[in-house]
């Protein structure tokens, strides 16, 4: 419904893979109160019983005036038992509701996104500072380096072998702030509706049609999934999925292995 209005309000623009300038370059502060239509960037996060780091994530969004003022941030919200919605709602977000889902939420979230560029962002990782001085303002996609919060060594191993496999495949996890202008990601069909590696599916379609950007600025994400299943487990565990996703396994397995609880 809404969807169709959004990219009719963007000019398509030839497909590059030059380094664009910042979209600070096109809108720098200051602004007037009013959000111009369209805005320059949507910010879009996914929530699910995120109360424990949504606080501090929308935090340290939002203490960047240039995000404030020349963007959005969009929180959609798959049927939160915890204090997640009300946290948000201390903030000038936009809430958006769908069923469960990472893709569904994010699909649903880009549906009334008003931004060139769309950013979609976990709850649990930070954004660089100063976003608007090096965020691409026409690229067709991309995505940040990632940086772990943890400051043991094993976690600069595993977030350097993530960068290092991510420049090689020009495939990047959803914990690096994948990013796409708003008609690129449409003409790739949005992302496919499936439980799990939609991340990984959208990218394999983004990079059939033009190179990404790998801003150098690195999103931080959280350890927790290494911390609470161990190192070692964990990496084992995200191999044999993406391993099995590329033999072709149904996501809604690989689901099911990777959240058991939820089978």
């Amino acid at each position: 419904m809404a969807a169709p209005q959004a990219r009719a309000a963007v000019v398509a623009e030839p497909l590059t893979d030059a380094r664009p300038g910042p979209l600070a370059d096109i809108l720098p502060d200051p602004l007037p109160d009013a959000l111009p239509e369209p805005a320059l960037l949507s910010i879009i996060i996914p929530i699910l019983n995120e109360a424990e780091c949504l606080d501090k994530s929308l935090s340290r969004l939002f203490e960047d005036p240039w995000i404030a003022r020349n963007g959005e941030v969009i929180i959609c919200d798959g049927g939160s038992r915890d204090d997640s919605l009300a946290i948000a709602r201390r903030y000038p977000c936009r809430i958006v509701h769908s069923a469960a889902g990472r893709a569904l939420q994010m699909n649903k979230g880009a549906e009334i996104a008003r931004g060139l560029q769309l950013l979609f962002l976990h709850a649990d990782s930070v954004l660089p500072d100063k976003l608007g001085e090096q965020f691409p303002a026409t690229a067709p996609w991309g995505y940040f380096h990632l940086r772990l919060d943890d400051k043991a060594v094993v976690y600069r191993i595993i977030e350097s072998a993530i960068n290092l496999r991510s420049r090689v495949t020009r495939v990047a996890g959803g914990d690096q702030g994948l990013f796409f202008r708003r008609d690129f990601f449409y003409s790739l069909g949005a992302f496919p509706a499936i439980p799990l590696m939609e991340d990984i599916a959208i990218c394999k379609l983004a990079r059939r049609q033009a190179k990404p950007l790998m801003i150098p600025s690195p999103v931080q994400s959280s350890s927790r999934r290494w911390q609470n299943n161990g190192v070692i487990k964990t990496i084992l565990l995200m191999w044999s999925l993406r391993l099995a996703y590329w033999l072709g396994v149904d996501p809604d397995r690989l689901h099911r292995i990777y959240y058991p609880r939820q089978g």
